[in-house]
């Protein structure tokens, strides 16, 4: 068994770079966990406008210079430049063309905007220009460890366009799934822009999805409970049910962790003060510097309820919108954080107007403002319909903000119900994916917090959790390890 991998992470965001969804936050700290355990990381994103250069100190590759891709009967000139994530020996490589990635800065995938449809043309681009750029490198990898449908053209790409290319004939790659719901579909013309032969096709449409399922030689995603909801049930998968199922034997769930250097109330840079669980007092100061921020009226004993969820259906925001009229006519303050559709921007600027005392908005996504939203908060809701993984309520644990979640996917496997009897459970959990069982849950939450010797049971409960990357990379490493033995024998 080979125990020093090369593993190539290739992903369509890297924090602190860029990071719109959690895929961000694990593409900095799984690689980095990986590092530390003596394997050669290296990884892969594409070099957006909104990247900070000269901060993170990105240098030109020489060899990567120049480096023609041809897509449909266009050629893109492609560059390369590396840097190193931030309090890491993990080598990151840019992919950069002006042209592809002139993106916003909270729209990487350019989803809310008419050039959503030069996507597929970006995606193609990066994955050939991913490989190509490992040729140039002389850097063989043992695993290529793609990520959501951006990079899962690269597992079709070896076994028909690379299938005969000898740099490539030891590396097997893997797929995470983190996000079922976008997953790249477009028209045929995709399979031909990207040098495929027609053959591959299947059907009227070219989903990235869905041929990096078929074609990536292990499949994963962000928790085992999923795993099994998204074999079974279409809403789950959003239609990939049964391609996954066909595919069972090579489809786990590993559960995503958080990066120890970035979310701990000890040592965190951006929170006013810093706490443990054996000295709240900060925890306290910085409630108080959260109301000052959004100007609400509370104090110590008024239970603050946040949460930070991109604005879309899935994530439950519908339902709390529903039950806003209770929650209003409650002892409780109320802070929205996130990004996503104008129409719920639209709906949660009016109730703030209406509630400006009670209701804080923030669609910055601020990195330092989660902090202190997760410091500060009391409560933290994710009433998710759908959540592979899940990060937020992680964070929320050990900074003893206690979550509130449905019972789906990572919420359900990390966050366990508080029992009265036993004081026993780190949090507060409802099964039915609708506004009254959300309503009853937090006021269940309510009773509790209102309970000071529950209430100091149960924060301590969540904060001594050990949420970092060691258990779970352990389990990549397996997996890895798998895919070289299984690769071995097939030679």
């Amino acid at each position: 068994m080979k125990s020093k991998l090369n593993i190539f992470y290739v992903s369509s965001e890297t924090f602190p770079f860029t990071k719109t969804t959690e895929l961000g936050e694990v593409s900095s700290a799984l690689p980095k966990c990986l590092k530390q355990m003596g394997h050669d990381v290296r990884v892969m994103m594409p070099n957006y406008k909104t990247i900070n250069e000269r901060k993170y100190i990105l240098r030109d590759v020489i060899r990567l210079q120049g480096l023609e891709i041809k897509i449909g009967d266009k050629v893109f000139q492609a560059n390369g430049k590396s840097a190193f994530i931030p309090n890491s020996k993990v080598q990151i490589y840019f992919l950069d063309n002006k042209e592809l990635f002139d993106t916003d800065k909270f729209d990487i995938y350019n989803n809310s905007s008419r050039k959503h449809k030069s996507n597929p043309d970006r995606y193609i681009f990066f994955s050939i220009g991913c490989l190509e750029t490992l040729k140039l490198l002389h850097w063989q990898p043992d695993i290529i460890h793609c990520n959501n449908w951006q990079t899962a053209l690269i597992p079709l790409l070896l076994k028909s366009v690379y299938s005969k290319d000898p740099f490539f004939k030891k590396s097997r790659t893997l797929l995470s799934i983190h996000d079922f719901s976008q997953q790249g579909t477009f028209d045929t013309s995709v399979i031909k822009k990207a040098g495929i032969s027609e053959s591959f096709l299947n059907g009227n449409h070219f989903n990235f999805l869905e041929v990096g399922i078929k074609y990536a030689d292990m499949l994963n995603t962000a928790s085992e409970s999923y795993a099994s909801e998204a074999q079974k049930h279409s809403a789950s998968s959003f239609g990939l049910e049964k391609l996954l199922k066909e595919r069972k034997n090579e489809f786990c769930g590993i559960a995503n962790r958080i990066d120890p250097q970035i979310w701990n109330p000890e040592t965190d840079s951006l929170i006013p003060f810093t706490y443990s669980r054996r000295d709240l007092s900060g925890k306290h100061k910085n409630k108080k510097e959260l109301l000052e921020r959004f100007k609400l009226d509370g104090d110590e004993k008024t239970p603050v309820i946040s949460t930070i969820i991109p604005l879309v259906y899935e994530k439950g925001i519908d339902l709390i919108i529903e039950i806003m009229g209770d929650l209003m006519k409650m002892d409780l303050l109320l802070i929205i954080s996130g990004i996503g559709d104008e129409k719920y921007q639209k709906k949660l600027r009016f109730l703030q107007k209406k509630y400006p005392k009670k209701i804080g908005l923030d669609f910055s996504m601020d990195n330092s403002l989660v902090h202190l939203i997760e410091a500060g908060s009391d409560l933290f809701l994710m009433p998710s319909q759908l959540e592979p993984g899940g990060l937020n309520q992680l964070y929320s644990l050990i900074y003893g903000t206690i979550p509130i979640v449905r019972n789906t996917g990572g919420l359900g496997e990390t966050v366990k119900k508080f029992e009265t009897e036993t004081k026993k459970g780190t949090g507060f959990v409802f099964n039915d994916f609708n506004a009254k069982e959300l309503l009853n849950e937090i006021k269940n939450a309510l009773k509790h917090f209102n309970n000071e010797e529950a209430w100091a049971k149960l924060v301590q409960n969540a904060m001594k959790i050990d949420f970092s990357w060691k258990s779970s990379a352990s389990k990549y490493v397996k997996l890895y390890q798998k895919l070289v033995i299984t690769k071995s024998k097939k030679k």
